[in-house]
């Protein structure tokens, strides 16, 4: 183990003279032997693994997704916040606290 945490950033130098091997004709096995880089990150760079397509198409939007809320959505969530207010002002009432 080299002892770095994380993945292995290549420079597109070598990225595209994969890319070019892999054009005029080696094999994606061949070519990780040759370069010592995983058959998974080769397939990537080339486009050969379906994820990888996708995410050429149209990039993954960062951070976690956004909730598309509607009307009914508050209405629920604003009446299980006041069942739960009425819950903790009744065991609070029970314990003799105010």
């Amino acid at each position: 183990m080299s002892g770095i945490k994380g993945m292995k950033n290549y420079p597109e130098a070598i990225k595209n003279e994969i890319r070019q091997a892999y054009k005029e004709g080696q094999s994606v096995k061949a070519l990780s032997r040759i370069y010592g880089i995983s058959r998974y990150s080769i397939q990537s760079w080339c486009g050969l693994r379906p994820e990888t397509k996708i995410r050429q198409i149209a990039p993954l939007p960062k951070g976690r997704p956004k909730a598309i809320k509607n009307i009914d959505d508050y209405k629920k969530e604003n009446k299980r916040l006041k069942m739960e207010n009425e819950l903790l002002r009744d065991f609070l009432s029970l314990i003799e606290r105010k």
